[in-house]
């Protein structure tokens, strides 16, 4: 099973994400010791070194809201050269994509946006729910960028999808989640907001859900996971993978137990 450290850049600083209210998203302080002190090349260094993670997830949240929230006057790109304590966003994300297979959501919804991401060193393009104007968009990236290289992040909030625009009516995870498939991607993320950072547990059987909808798909689930067994239950559900953060923070996940999660089967 694929174990995925996640940083979220906001304002240039690694920040911990909490149930999906970004406005009260505070700095990494700490990672079991480590001072981090929002800077994300110190953590992911310390999700390299001290816990083997070999693949990074990067959410630009500062390009993420400037897409959704109606009337900013922040463009994502300004977002991503901004000047921040640790470099702008473009900076960290070469210097991140350097050392690390790099997964980006950087609210990609068009081919130059995902040629964009992947000229900034991102190996797979995430196209995110919350920023997705049609699926029509997204089989146009999948052609344009190649579809091993483009993920959807089937983004929920409580299991409720979140997809303030795109042109559809449907309100059902698993029938978003396989039409994304159907026009190409190589891999759905799904992930719940109201989960990330609350510690409350992964929804195991919408993942079985979605495993049965995306048999072909690299299934990869983030928000919620507090230990071990919650990986092992993602697994046992047909997951592939996970995306880890809080867990590795508070110390409840440690490198042999992730050593030993690598070698689980995602297959069911």
């Amino acid at each position: 099973m694929r174990l995925i450290g996640v940083i979220d850049l906001a304002g240039g600083l690694a920040v911990h994400a909490r149930g999906g209210d970004r406005a009260r998203y505070a700095p990494v302080r700490n990672v079991v010791g480590r001072e981090i002190h929002g800077n994300p090349l110190a953590l992911a260094q310390t999700y390299r070194e001290q816990f083997g993670l070999t693949e990074l997830y990067v959410a630009d949240l500062d390009a993420i809201t400037a897409a959704v929230t109606p009337g900013s006057d922040v463009h994502q790109d300004a977002a991503a050269g901004r000047s921040a304590p640790h470099g702008s966003h473009d900076d960290i994300l070469t210097s991140l994509a350097a050392g690390t297979p790099l997964w980006l959501d950087a609210a990609i919804a068009a081919p130059p946006q995902a040629l964009r991401a992947l000229e900034r060193g991102a190996t797979c393009a995430i196209v995110g729910l919350e920023t997705l104007r049609s699926f029509d968009d997204l089989a146009t990236i999948c052609v344009t960028a190649g579809p091993e290289r483009v993920a959807f992040g089937l983004d929920l909030r409580g299991g409720v999808p979140v997809a303030p625009r795109l042109d559809t009516s449907s309100s059902d995870p698993i029938n978003l989640a396989a039409r994304a498939a159907d026009v190409g991607v190589s891999t759905v993320i799904v992930l719940d907001l109201a989960r990330v950072g609350a510690a409350t547990g992964p929804d195991i059987r919408l993942m079985a859900r979605v495993r049965a909808a995306t048999p072909g798909a690299t299934l990869v689930a983030g928000g919620g996971v507090r230990a071990i067994d919650d990986l092992i239950g993602l697994a046992d559900a047909g997951c592939d993978g996970a995306l880890v953060a809080t867990a590795i923070h508070h110390g409840k996940l440690n490198a042999e137990e992730m050593h030993r999660l690598s070698h689980i089967s995602g297959n069911p």
